[in-house]
């Protein structure tokens, strides 16, 4: 998912976003201690994701301001 097409969504839509990529991200990590990950670099992924997301969700509270 580009920038771009996070900053199109809505406040809610980012939000739910959000919670599941945090769920995914926690099925992520229960993989990797159970050693059935086969691709660990997703966990940083998920969590940069969630970063920028987190992010626009700040520029857009600050905005309405």
């Amino acid at each position: 998912m580009k920038l771009s097409e996070i900053r199109q969504n809505t406040v809610d839509e980012l939000q739910d976003k959000v919670m599941s990529l945090r769920k995914e991200l926690f099925d992520l990590k229960i993989q990797k201690a159970t050693f059935k990950l086969e691709n660990v670099s997703e966990i940083s992924k998920k969590k940069k994701l969630i970063a920028q997301i987190k992010t626009v969700l700040r520029e857009k509270q600050l905005a309405n301001k």
